[in-house]
């Protein structure tokens, strides 16, 4: 039962050490410094931590090297056991963690408490699926016996976002430890309280160096991706930081995993059921993080034959259901942005958008409220009459800006829907099957949605084409990612 009506107080969750974690234990920074982390509900610092300088993080990355022959031994049931028990202590502690979320993020408590059970049945799943990865024999003559094994990588580092913490921190420990990896996590330099604070609870569960978490910013991030100790780096992110990181790994041939931007479609024929694409429509911009997730269906095209019912019923019922609020009171349906910086980047694109001859139906700035007073909160705003060469309807915004096309020819539909450098989702709604394979065949983008938006389930790849990304997540193509494959030969 959710419990409406509650503010939660976040000092009563905050983490004791402000610190980077690595060989077991928080360290104070050798060349790093504290910079303040804000509460972006109403603008003010909650406190300061430690970001690791080239020096902490060569550290954390000798001790993670330090740690990685034992731990691949470990069997992998033991493993897998470890994993569950760090499951088991989001679900202790979600509401806790979720408060440093929504302190952090100024996303809701109540949308910032499921990202701890998403990670937690992530972990689980990551667990569990650790005895499929195997090895293969071959057939290749009498004379020999021919097979292949997986081996950890060795050291893993992963950078994670800003709109998820906690629960990318969790889940994204999951894949590379079930494999016999060391791992070396970044969160956001935004939001790097929960990710301290799970420390705190699940630090002692691993040997010492085979989880650390390094609170930073751009220095951190270079050594990580430059450093020749580090056998694979991921992250989630945009797509120029993507590239940066891919450009400074090069030198050192490191493996990656990129989960990057969106500018995602959600295409609507005239058959379609209205009731659920207006849902839809609502559903697929993560309005309660205040549109800040690349997987967000941001660009509609509305058939024109529908486009005006529709585009009012979604203006409606955004306006009853989703408006700003404190994100510690867990009646807020909707939080606001992560920094200053990003709701100054937000408000110049809907400028841009009404300079260039979009026509704003609801929001358009920061609302005026007593309880987003000096927080960094913008509208729940869209346009209409957006035409594909405008910038709101080509760059990734990443906040609460829907852009709403009017098409009629499905060719030149899908080559506006495509004709931008993003490719990670998509979605459909139609009631004609062939109509769906159509679209879904037409749509470039590594996942695609047909009569519903969002929703990720565990097992099936999640990844982008094009700047999108690289690699698959999410699926056991990621588990066999952490590993590297060894071919034996035996002369019988």
């Amino acid at each position: 039962m959710t419990d409406l009506g509650v503010l939660h107080d976040a000092r009563r969750c905050m983490p004791a050490h402000f610190t980077a974690f690595y060989d077991g234990q928080f360290q104070e920074p050798i060349d790093g410094q504290y910079f303040d982390t804000f509460s972006p509900g109403d603008g003010k610092v909650v406190g300061k931590v430690a970001f690791a300088g080239v020096k902490d993080t060569e550290a954390a990355l000798q001790a993670a090297q330090r740690a990685c022959a034992a731990w691949a031994t470990v069997p992998p049931l033991d493993r897998a056991n470890l994993l569950r028990r760090v499951a088991g202590v989001l679900r202790e502690h979600a509401t806790e963690l979720a408060t440093l979320d929504a302190l952090n993020t100024g996303s809701p408590i109540t949308t910032m408490k499921g990202d701890a059970y998403a990670a937690a049945d992530q972990i689980e799943f990551f667990a569990g699926m650790i005895p499929a990865v195997t090895g293969d024999t071959h057939d290749v003559g009498q004379e020999t016996f021919n097979y292949t094994i997986r081996e950890p990588l060795g050291v893993v580092a992963r950078i994670v976002a800003s709109n998820h913490p906690l629960m990318f921190t969790a889940c994204k420990l999951a894949a590379p430890l079930a494999m016999g990896n060391t791992v070396v996590i970044k969160p956001p330099e935004q939001a790097p309280l929960s990710a301290l604070r799970l420390m705190e609870l699940i630090g002692d569960i691993f040997p010492r160096g085979v989880l650390n978490v390094l609170t930073g910013g751009a220095d951190c991030g270079r050594a990580l991706s430059t450093h020749p100790l580090v056998n694979k780096i991921t992250l989630i992110g945009s797509a120029p930081v993507g590239r940066a990181i891919q450009r400074a790994a090069a030198d050192t041939l490191k493996l990656s995993l990129f989960e990057l931007g969106g500018k995602n479609a959600l295409v609507a024929y005239p058959d379609a059921e209205i009731e659920r694409l207006v849902n839809g429509v609502v559903a697929g911009m993560n309005w309660a993080w205040c549109g800040q997730s690349c997987g967000s269906t941001s660009r509609v095209f509305l058939h024109e034959t529908i486009h005006d019912d529709v585009l009012r019923q979604v203006a409606r019922k955004l306006e009853e259901k989703f408006r700003p609020g404190n994100p510690l009171h867990s009646a807020t349906t909707m939080g606001s942005m992560v920094s200053k910086t990003a709701q100054d980047r937000v408000l110049k694109y809907i400028d841009s958008a009404k300079q260039e001859g979009a026509r704003l139906v609801i929001g358009g700035g920061p609302p005026v409220t007593a309880d987003t007073v000096g927080g960094y909160f913008v509208e729940p705003t869209i346009f209409a009459d957006v035409e594909h060469h405008m910038t709101v309807a080509r760059e990734e915004i990443f906040g609460p800006v829907l852009s709403v096309l009017k098409w009629e020819d499905e060719d030149e539909m899908f080559e506006q829907v495509n004709d931008v450098e993003y490719g990670l989702t998509g979605a459909v709604f139609t009631s004609n099957i062939g109509t769906m394979q159509r679209a879904v065949r037409n749509i470039q983008s590594g996942t695609v949605w047909v009569n519903m938006v969002g929703t990720h389930f565990l097992g099936m790849p999640f990844g982008g084409y094009k700047q999108s990304g690289i690699g698959k997540e999410e699926c056991l193509e990621e588990l066999y990612g952490m590993t590297q494959c060894k071919a034996v030969h035996v002369k019988l």
